[in-house]
């Protein structure tokens, strides 16, 4: 600041270097002037600066972080209280885990379509309306049939809004910001983790019970119907909000663009449109994007290269049509690139890995709520503690009463069923919060080779369980780590690719990931027919599996992105 201070017997020369310091420091501070010329899209948002937009658009990703967690998880906590009144066994509690992830595999490559051409707010918007129809339709399921229905076209709704999300939360924000906004939001996954066991434990063991239009409506059908309400608040209010720029500058609709950049300025300044110092913005080559193949920044920039500097100039400024040709045929196609002999290998490896990794997480993250209510109506029932084993032969016992009714069946739902779940949930918050901390000193290899180790043998350990504290402990640890290392997975694999292969590659392993989820809420209830031992192996061994394949995978804690 001193060097940038003028004393009074300053002399011309000296104000005139000062003015140009000032300028070049205008400049580093990303606050362009007409005089700049066309802004990029880092600069434009930059010169909006973060304020009670970015705030406001935060407090609207609440609710709607909440919706995709609430849309794939809240079946799990309403099985024991519907077993009766659909009459379920043990496998129809595991598909109906299970389809919420069916609905939204089939649903994946047609709302990336949709995502890339109609735009981020519309799908967000449509989106969460139509989970609130689907969610509904759940709430007034007369039957197990219609409820797996209505749970497949919520998965198939959810995935749209659930992968959009992130990415126009990221586009409103510079890259100085956009790794906390993920962090943020990272947190706020985990509060919509905790707000599912308190509802449950707040509405469940309610004695509701009353008919509308012939249809009944009990506890449980509340429970789902509420659990809507953030979907409707996010539908509301993303209206109030404008497209992504990042999307309407890729679509060639710079003025859309530049009228976006102007609202987030003037929300956050407080001063008027006009004020905004971007006048314009670069003419950016209109890219065919979809999920399966998108076309990096840095492989445009590559393919200008080779053209030559001055086709360069012409595709930045003029957008001439002869360079978008000359660069469309240089870029590779993403799969074909995926499929080589360099990352043929490493992509089976990271997709398998993840596949592993959440057949095991899910499947106990999705079990936990019925086991724990198990437990608390065995111990209602015996007034003693009791092993895991017993918790699980109790519940096949119960199913083939419930199939094959001697008695009335009956359902003890008490608040001190879902306490455990909220436990399991505060746990996996505080597990985020430390590893978030370790994560630089460590890095994503080595947290994921010790929370899979950990997860792995905890899996096993809930044979040898013979009180309900030691099962909440061991669960817990495993549901912990298990997310974490689920969440650094993804981490991992972003990593190892090139831009370009990146967004495929994150696909691809949420896809089969999802099909590990369905196997193994599936397997887990045909395991447990069988007996103790093989679902505590299966939960046991996948963990091990994917902590093998970890252990295997290039380290990416000095490695620079490409």
């Amino acid at each position: 600041m001193g060097s940038m201070t003028t004393a009074p017997t300053a002399t011309i020369s000296n104000t005139t270097n000062t003015e140009k310091d000032n300028r070049n420091n205008n400049k580093d501070n990303n606050s362009p002037s007409m005089s700049d010329g066309p802004a990029d899209f880092e600069t434009a948002i930059k010169a909006c600066g973060f304020g009670r937009f970015n705030i406001l658009l935060l407090f609207a990703a609440l609710p709607a972080v909440m919706a995709t967690v609430l849309e794939t998880a809240v079946v799990s906590y309403i099985l024991p209280s519907a077993e009766c009144d659909l009459s379920l066994d043990l496998l129809d509690k595991g598909i109906l885990n299970a389809i919420t992830y069916c609905g939204m595999i089939t649903s994946a490559i047609g709302w990336g379509y949709l995502a890339d051409n109609k735009g981020r707010r519309n799908l967000l918007i449509v989106g969460f309306f139509l989970d609130v129809v689907c969610v509904l339709c759940g709430a007034m399921s007369q039957s197990r049939t219609q409820l797996m229905i209505a749970k497949y076209f919520g998965g198939f709704v959810m995935c749209g809004p659930f992968a959009v999300l992130m990415t126009y939360l990221s586009e409103f924000h510079g890259t100085n910001f956009r790794s906390r906004i993920m962090m943020i939001i990272g947190v706020m996954f985990s509060m919509a983790a905790i707000l599912l066991p308190v509802l449950a434990l707040l509405i469940l063991p309610l004695d509701w019970n009353f008919d509308i239009f012939n249809m009944n409506f009990v506890s449980w059908k509340m429970y789902l119907a509420i659990c809507g309400i953030p979907s409707l608040l996010s539908c509301i209010l993303f209206c109030f909000f404008p497209e992504s720029p990042r999307f309407l500058i890729t679509q060639g609709r710079n003025a859309e663009a530049l009228e976006a950049f102007k609202t987030i300025y003037a929300v956050n300044t407080r001063k008027s449109k006009d004020t905004y110092p971007v006048k314009e913005l670069i003419k950016e080559i209109k890219q065919k994007e979809d999920n399966s193949d998108k076309i990096s920044v840095a492989t445009i920039e590559a393919n200008m290269n080779d053209i030559g500097n001055a086709e360069k100039q012409s595709a930045e400024n003029n957008n001439n049509v002869d360079t978008e040709a000359a660069l469309m045929d240089k870029q590779p196609n993403t799969f074909k690139v995926l499929c080589s002999k360099q990352y043929v290998g490493l992509c089976f490896r990271v997709c398998l890995m993840q596949f592993f990794i959440l057949l095991g997480q899910n499947t106990m993250r999705l079990w936990l709520p019925q086991m724990f209510a198990s437990l608390n109506e065995y111990e209602q029932i015996s007034n003693e503690s009791t092993s895991m084993c017993t918790i699980l032969e109790y519940s096949v016992n119960k199913t083939e009463l419930v199939k094959n009714p001697v008695d009335e069946c009956t359902v003890i739902i008490t608040p001190a069923s879902y306490t455990n779940n909220i436990i399991v949930a505060c746990i996996g918050f505080a597990t985020y919060l430390v590893a978030g901390s370790l994560i630089n000193a460590l890095g994503n290899k080595r947290i994921q080779v010790i929370g899979l180790l950990a997860a792995g043998t905890c899996g096993f350990a809930l044979y040898w369980s013979s009180s309900s504290l030691t099962t909440l402990i061991i669960t817990s640890i495993y549901s912990a780590l298990g997310s974490m290392s689920a969440t650094s997975s993804i981490g991992t694999s972003v990593n190892l690719f090139p831009t370009s292969l990146r967004t495929m590659i994150v696909s691809l392993t949420m896809m089969i990931g999802r099909m590990g989820s369905i196997l193994g809420n599936v397997m887990f209830p045909i395991f447990m027919s069988f007996g103790c031992i093989p679902p505590f192996v299966m939960v046991g061994v996948v963990m091990y599996l994917g902590c093998l394949l970890a252990a295997f995978l290039p380290s990416t804690n000095k490695l620079e992105l490409k």
